[in-house]
């Protein structure tokens, strides 16, 4: 995959540095600064200053002016030159002598003693130590390789003299050197290898074959160099002798390299091929003929054929990175961005790569890529408007966000990406939906949140999804202006109602509502639209809002719409809540709701309010009332179903105004039983047993009516007896004479039931004299039964008591005769003096006091009574004196 990295410029033109002389070739080149000198063939150094200008393309090119050039006197070619810039000085190799050269005068430089320049002979070949190790600043450190014998000699180069600092010997003649602080990377004749000049240590590396090829040693970092190894391969080795980056693939023919990070720049006789050391794949290739040199200085890559120099320019990184992107190359884009990291400022790199990482995305989105899109976008911390500005009219009209220049895509909205595919269109959306939903709540997305949910909003409402209804649910800032346009447009108006509620709007929200529920708008998100409503009725705090629309409610469905008023709070806190009578009142146009909500202030609540219990007894008996008349004629069981709820209300409440019920009841035959219970609440038991038994002439109601009437009250089984009795002397008392026998079985049933709860003496006083034992023996054996076991109880109490008095008295004793302990610190407790002998009396209680302080108190006549308490005291005198005494012995 190739990338435009680098291009050739002409530096220094054949015209410019050889003139007319047509046997001139170049034979090395060296460049500091904007200076670049070349040694020539003919034994000159020709010095040039290179200025970088600007060309019409937009790109540089360099301009050259000649300074000066100087013949150096050997008549050999010129090999090498190395610039020591700290010290001004050239070193030049030339007919193995290698000496220094001013950089300013190209004059040689003598020797501090005068005597001659500073040299070294038979050199074959040096190289200058990058990682130099003498802290120095005005020296530098070479590598000489000797041509005589199989040496590298490391010498400290000075202003106007040489020092050799170490000398190593190797096992064969070594060809090319790199110096790297302590360490030394050799071609030698068969082999690449490592070798620290301090220590001695050596590391072999690879084979090669010198024949074949001509090696290459290239420092290319700190302890880490680049070799031409077998196979055409760029090799990588460190200081270790360890590659720790993949080779890169080259020609087999390279005869020089050179790095300018992230590309290895690999120079052969008809190319230079450019690879990236970050992939290895071959990035560039130009054509150059001629060829031979290539080197790199301070990061600035030039190369010379044998008649002029270039220069390799390359690109700007943004540009590089811009091509790329342009191919669609977005992973060697993002490797060559963060390769470059080390390179750039850190908060220029970090602005770079955010956009990459974006430009990034939105290439993949164009190719529906949207998993790593997000991803992308994710990363490189996107405005999310940047994206949903390509959707039409999802970004709001009030919202101020302006698109990212230059521009992060080609894209000018969804459709032009589309080009009219429907598919794509619905799956970019769906897309969006995920992503927004993904970044919303996010601190990406903290800036644009308005435009977020509105753009959301939409989606949502368009693709009707569900979770539409969960976006407004939640805390949003979805603009209301742009959005009910919107939802009206798809018909979503339940959703358009929880918008106005959001903002504030709780009445605009009811009367939406109220028209989808009444078939006037269209919209089937919520079927239970109406007990919606009366929710939202029901825990509205704004007390108006619920009296205007209840009706509405209560008109559709009383039962349902009674709940506004039965489901609020009925806490301690009331703040916010209608008052009870208030709703009673309001409720007074819906009957069938207002009973509703009495029985549950009654039933429910447990309000002990009379006027409510009076309210709900009363439309009780209109209900049962109004069916007992029969238009329209009652459904089967309904009559029954509302006198159970009137006579359980009746049984049950002791709030209700009992005459004006009786009053309402008064000419009904049929509520003889509700009146009965009336009577018992009036504690008019005989009134109300003489309906149960002579007029409804129900016994077992009579008999309930005994067991329910002594419940409630506070005589309990006193209550319950006398009741009994009462319903027996009825049953006893007489009646039509065809009703006797009857009313006689009702007796003897009533006493066999009940017989342990009747006094049998006075049953047995007012039984008629016929009747039968046999008939009675039920009764006579419960009654039996009763006395006994009150007998019997009443013994085992007395027992019990006499027992528990016994032991009382036994611990009484055992008090008494424990020892009282009086000290000369204790005090009498009748005059509060302390006891100066042991001459004292023990009050219950074990209190002692003087005994003048006690006979004084005796002498009260109104103690005289209490005559036989003495001996008792005197009794605990005795114990006391001795008490005292040991206490005071001790």
């Amino acid at each position: 995959m190739s990338v435009k990295a680098f291009e050739l410029v002409p530096a220094v033109e054949r015209d410019l540095l050889m003139g007319d002389k047509a046997r001139i070739n170049v034979e090395c080149i060296e460049c500091c600064g904007k200076h670049l000198y070349v040694g020539t063939n003919d034994c000159f150094i020709h010095h040039f200053l290179l200025e970088e200008v600007p060309s019409q393309k937009g790109g540089i090119k360099y301009s050259a002016q000649k300074l000066q050039q100087k013949y150096l006197g050997l008549k050999k070619p010129v090999a090498e030159l190395r610039a020591a810039s700290a010290l001004e000085r050239l070193i030049v190799l030339c007919d193995g002598v290698l000496f220094l050269v001013d950089m300013a005068t190209l004059e040689t430089v003598p020797s501090a003693t005068g005597s001659g320049g500073a040299k070294i002979k038979g050199v074959t070949s040096f190289c200058m130590n990058g990682n130099p190790v003498n802290t120095d600043p005005f020296c530098v450190e070479i590598a000489v390789i000797s041509s005589r014998r199989r040496t590298v000699q490391v010498y400290t180069v000075y202003e106007d003299r040489v020092q050799l600092v170490k000398e190593v010997t190797t096992a064969e003649q070594p060809s090319v050197v790199s110096l790297d602080g302590y360490f030394l990377c050799l071609a030698l004749a068969s082999q690449y290898m490592i070798l620290n000049y301090t220590t001695g240590a050596s590391q072999d590396l690879f084979p090669y074959n010198s024949e074949e090829r001509r090696p290459i040693v290239k420092r290319i970092g700190r302890e880490e160099f680049l070799l031409a190894a077998p196979g055409g391969l760029g090799m990588f080795a460190n200081a270790e002798g360890v590659s720790q980056r993949a080779p890169v693939n080259w020609s087999e023919s390279v005869i020089g390299a050179a790095v300018c990070f992230p590309y290895v720049v690999a120079l052969d006789q008809d190319f230079i091929s450019i690879h990236s050391m970050l992939d290895q794949q071959l990035k560039q290739s130009l054509a150059f003929r001629d060829g031979h040199i290539l080197q790199d200085f301070e990061g600035k890559v030039v190369l010379a054929s044998t008649k002029a120099v270039y220069v390799l320019v390359p690109l700007p990184l943004e540009q590089q990175i811009q091509d790329l992107l342009s191919g669609d190359r977005v992973e060697e884009a993002l490797v060559l961005t963060e390769g470059a990291q080390p390179n750039i400022p850190r908060d220029r790199f970090q602005i770079l790569h955010r956009r990459i990482l974006q430009q990034a995305g939105f290439i993949q989105f164009g190719q529906l890529q949207f998993q790593e899109a997000q991803e992308y976008f994710r990363k490189g911390e996107l405005d999310v408007r940047e994206l949903i500005s390509l959707y039409p009219l999802l970004l709001p009209p009030t919202s101020s966000f302006t698109r990212c220049h230059p521009p992060l895509h080609p894209f000018a909205d969804l459709n032009h990406l589309a080009q009219g595919d429907l598919e794509k269109v619905l799956r970019c959306k769906r897309f969006l939906i995920s992503y927004l939903g993904s970044v919303r709540g996010t601190e990406a997305s903290r800036a644009s949140r308005e435009e977020v949910d509105t753009a959301l909003l939409k989606l949502y409402a368009e693709q009707d999804h569900e979770s539409l209804l969960d976006l407004l649910a939640s805390d949003n800032t979805c603009l209301l202006a742009d959005s009910s346009p919107w939802l009206e447009k798809h018909s979503k108006y339940f959703a358009l109602g929880l918008l106005y509620r959001c903002n504030g709007q709780d009445s605009a929200a009811l009367q939406l509502w109220i028209r989808v529920a009444d078939g006037e708008l269209q919209d089937s998100t919520r079927p239970d639209l109406y007990e919606y409503i009366v929710d939202f009725l029901t825990f509205c705090p704004n007390l108006d809002l619920v009296w205007r629309y209840s009706d509405w409610a209560l008109k559709r469905d009383p039962k349902v719409g009674v709940q506004i008023f039965t489901k609020r709070s009925s806490g301690k806190d009331q703040s916010g809540q209608p008052m009870p009578d208030d709703v009673i009142t309001y409720l007074e146009k819906h009957s069938p709701a207002r009973l509703l909500y009495l029985e549950h202030l009654v039933l429910e609540r447990r309000i002990k309010k009379e006027k409510f219990h009076s309210l709900l007894a009363v439309l009780y008996l209109e209900q049962v009332l109004s069916l007992l008349e029969g238009a329209p004629p009652p459904a089967p069981g309904q009559l029954s179903l509302a006198r159970e709820r009137l006579q359980a209300l009746l049984r049950e409440s002791n709030l209700y105004r009992v005459q004006l019920l009786l009053g309402k009841m008064e000419g009904c035959d049929q509520l003889l039983l509700e009146r009965a219970t009336l009577h018992g609440k009036l504690e008019d038991h005989g009134k109300a047993l003489d309906i149960l038994v002579h007029q409804l002439q129900d016994y077992s109601s009579a008999e309930a009516y005994c067991l329910w009437a002594s419940s409630s009250s506070s005589q309990g089984t006193a209550c319950r007896q006398q009741l009994l009795h009462l319903l027996l002397d009825m049953y006893l008392g007489g009646g039509a004479e065809e009703r006797r026998g009857d009313l006689e079985m009702a007796a003897v049933d009533l006493l066999n039931r009940h017989g342990e709860r009747f006094d049998a003496v006075r049953v047995l006083s007012v039984l008629p004299e016929g009747w039968s034992l046999q008939l009675l023996k039920p009764f006579l054996g419960r009654a039996v039964r009763t006395s006994v076991h009150a007998s019997r109880t009443s013994r085992l109490a007395l027992g019990l008591s006499r027992a528990e008095n016994l032991q009382l008295l036994h611990d009484r004793l055992k008090e008494r005769k424990k020892p009282i302990l009086v000290s000369e610190k204790r005090g009498c407790h009748l005059c509060h003096n302390t006891f100066s002998c042991p001459d004292v009396v023990c009050l219950p209680g074990a209190v002692p006091v003087h005994t003048h302080c006690i006979a004084h108190r005796l002498s009260d006549s109104a103690l005289n009574t209490h005559a036989d308490s003495a001996p008792s005291k005197h009794v605990d005198s005795a114990p006391n004196k001795n008490s005292t005494q040991n206490s005071n012995h001790t």
